[in-house]
């Protein structure tokens, strides 16, 4: 094999780009464009062009009700003064301060441990007794140390005493300060606390000297221990600041009469309404700007990391687009009017409901994480908005996933107006903001409000992008269907058929974790091409001759392979979704039609009969729903077949079926594993065996013997 040079490799690979993929990165990028506009539109300048000492030529008029935030700081900063000085003044506000109290604890230490220097030692003591100080080096050091003044006469009192009649008196003293210290001490209760502590040292016994010396100390010693405790008057402050009204601007007040001068507060009301035209915000562009590309990339690599298929597909990623766009757009519109609480009404649960019906669930929930970030961007940064919108978009993707009706539709719509109702009680009273409890009543309205717009845009999504919802499915398993109509009427025998594959169908689908309403519709619709010519099929032939008896075999498969042509003509003409279809085309896959097959082998004298002319065209089933349908209707007419079906016959027969089809390679292309083909013929039999459930034997007659004896048991004549 020749080996292609690089720069071959290289424009093969360019080519192969521009040609799969060129289209799907102009969506791309055409949906991140539109997103980066929304985003990025009030982050341009817009207004009008004044500036300070200008002479205004006109009046300018408020276009919004907004807040003035200069008026509104200026009123939250007074606040927060006031409440400082209110808290300076109360005395609740104040706590002990450890630090105070430990100084006292140490200078106290200090002051006595000098004095017991002065003791002049006795005995044994004197080995251990520090340097012996005189009392006017004890004087000198109290003065400079702890700038304490004692009179001589009562440091020699104190001098005189002994080193035990000492320890007592420091001991004593010492604890009678640090009590007096553990109790609120303000400046302006020092003089009481000093006269509390005099009175202690009174009662405490000591001599006349003594005790005034204990006295002396402690009035000196003892000191205020009270400190502003600051969380209590930060939380003091902040809640004086909190309970400030914001001063509004209302919507057509003037804000500059013509022929005024242009002052300061007259630019600060203008830049509050989004009448200042200034230069770009450049800080916010690149924010905004990388905040949208970090979103795409966040959604990029989970589709492709969990759903290729969308990546691959224009039209899914179209519709992902659309959605996400669409409600983004409203958010935007939303937060324009002069009424802020509109905000709360943007149905952003939309994303939920509409691409769980049209994509899947998890689609969904990724999109709604993406749209929750940005709308609370769009929303000037309010987290209870994107928490809204987050858990709005979550409740629709649970509320929807499962649907029978449209009406199910306004269901979801309720239980998400319901969750938004509690989720902005739930923040009101946590941020103690009174506005999200009055206002909870918009999130009801918002979830009601997406389910209607979902109801009506759903099918032109389902026309536009070519995809078929669940709810769509729905109304095609319809008896009322026109096609369902004719099946039943012209076919009797393909309608039953049909319905009894459904049945089959769903029962394993759900079984291997598959779409069971998509594997029920599509073998409701898989033998419509049956209509065409009814009575050359089986089914249909309730007490006519069989047609098939007199002419060829050939022939005979040309008409029953005939009928995938005519239903998908069938289809195309009451135009049915390709996810239909393709359980009419794909049904039977290349199978062999083995009757006609034999007939004509038996028939032929040269052996030239060929496999391949008694074959369907194909394809083979791709995708588990299709494969199970096949599978569903070979079993059907197989177990029909059966003069006396047991338990043991029907497993047997069933386990066959799907064995053949797996050695003839029609389920090669299915993505069905061993696991779920076991799984598929356990309910398989659940079901046939529901099928033939036995019933009571009722006898035509009462036989004569049967009538005498229950007249003689009654005693009365019939």
């Amino acid at each position: 094999m020749k080996r292609k040079s690089k720069g071959g490799f290289g424009k093969a690979w360019l080519e192969t780009l521009q040609r799969t993929a060129l289209s799907r990165w102009v969506l791309g990028g055409l949906i991140i464009a539109a997103m980066l506009a929304i985003l990025l539109v009030d982050a341009l300048p817009a207004g009008v062009q004044i500036e300070v000492g200008e002479v205004a030529k006109q009046d300018i008029v408020a276009p919004i009700t907004a807040i003035n935030t200069s008026e509104t700081e200026r009123l939250k900063e007074e606040a927060a003064r006031q409440a400082l000085l209110e808290a300076t003044d109360d005395p609740s506000y104040y706590q002990i301060n450890p630090a105070a109290v430990m100084r006292v604890e140490e200078n106290v230490t200090g002051v006595l441990n000098l004095l017991r220097q002065g003791i002049a030692p006795e005995g044994e003591e004197q080995d251990v007794q520090p340097e012996h100080l005189t009392i006017s080096e004890i004087d000198r050091r109290l003065i400079r140390d702890w700038q304490i003044e004692i009179p001589q006469r009562n440091l020699e009192a104190v001098v005189s005493l002994s080193l035990t009649e000492f320890d007592q008196f420091a001991q004593t003293t010492a604890d009678l300060v640090l009590a007096v210290m553990e109790e609120p001490i303000s400046q302006d209760g020092l003089r009481d606390a000093r006269d509390a502590f005099e009175e202690s040292v009174r009662r405490s016994g000591f001599r006349d000297n003594l005790q005034q010396t204990a006295v002396l100390l402690g009035r000196q010693l003892i000191q205020p221990n009270l400190v502003l405790n600051t969380e209590k008057v930060n939380e003091a402050r902040d809640q004086a600041v909190q309970n400030v009204e914001p001063v509004q601007i209302m919507q057509g007040e003037i804000i500059i009469r013509k022929g005024d001068v242009v002052r300061t507060e007259h630019i600060n009301l203008m830049r509050d309404v989004g009448l200042l035209k200034t230069g770009r915000d450049y800080a916010a562009l690149a924010g905004r700007t990388l905040l949208v590309l970090a979103m795409a990339a966040l959604m990029i690599v989970y589709l492709h990391q969990n759903r290729l298929r969308i990546l691959e597909n224009n039209a899914l990623l179209g519709l992902l687009g659309s959605v996400v766009l669409t409600v983004l757009l409203l958010g935007r519109l939303f937060s324009m009017p002069a009424w802020p609480e509109a905000v709360y009404l943007n149905p952003s649960a939309l994303v939920g409901l509409l691409l769980t019906l049209l994509i899947d669930a998890k689609v969904a929930s990724m999109a709604a994480v993406v749209t929750a970030v940005l709308l609370g961007v769009i929303s000037g940064f309010s987290w209870p908005v994107g928490t809204l919108a987050l858990v709005g978009g979550l409740t629709a993707v649970l509320s929807v996933t499962k649907v029978s009706q449209r009406g199910d539709l306004m269901r979801a719509g309720f239980i998400v107006g319901g969750a938004n109702v509690l989720l902005m009680m739930a923040l009101g009273l946590a941020s103690k903001d009174t506005g999200l409890i009055v206002n909870s009543y918009l999130g009801l309205i918002s979830g009601v409000l997406a389910s209607i717009v979902a109801i009506g845009v759903l099918p032109y999504l389902e026309s536009a992008f070519k995809i078929t919802s669940s709810i769509r499915l729905l109304e095609l398993s319809n008896p009322n269907h026109p096609l369902l109509r004719r099946l039943m009427l012209e076919a009797p025998g393909t309608y039953h058929h049909s319905i009894l594959v459904g049945n089959l169908a769903e029962a394993a689908a759900e079984a291997v974790g598959a779409d069971g309403l998509l594997a029920r519709v599509g073998a409701h619709y898989h033998d419509i091409g049956k209509l065409k010519r009814p009575y050359f099929f089986v089914e249909n032939q309730v007490g006519k001759d069989n047609p098939h008896d007199k002419i060829a075999p050939s022939l005979s498969t040309l008409i029953v392979t005939s009928h995938v042509k005519d239903g998908l003509e069938l289809a195309g003409e009451y135009k049915l979704p390709d996810v239909v279809t393709q359980f009419i085309a794909q049904h039977h896959g290349t199978d062999l039609v083995r009757f006609f097959y034999h007939r004509a082998t038996e028939a032929s004298e040269d052996n030239t009969v060929e496999e391949k002319d008694f074959r369907y065209p194909g394809p083979k089933p791709h995708g588990k729903e299709v494969a199970i349908v096949s599978l569903a209707d070979a079993v059907e007419a197989a177990v029909r077949s059966l003069s006396k079906p047991t338990p043991g016959k029907i497993e047997g027969l069933v386990r066959k079926i799907i064995k053949d089809r797996l050695n003839s390679g029609q389920l090669d292309e299915s993505d069905l594993t061993f696991q779920d083909m076991d799984r598929i013929a356990n309910a398989f039999v659940k079901v046939i065996m529901g099928m033939f459930h036995t019933r009571v034997e009722y006898p035509e007659k009462i036989t004569k013997e049967e009538i005498e004896g229950k007249k003689a048991r009654n005693g009365s004549s019939v």
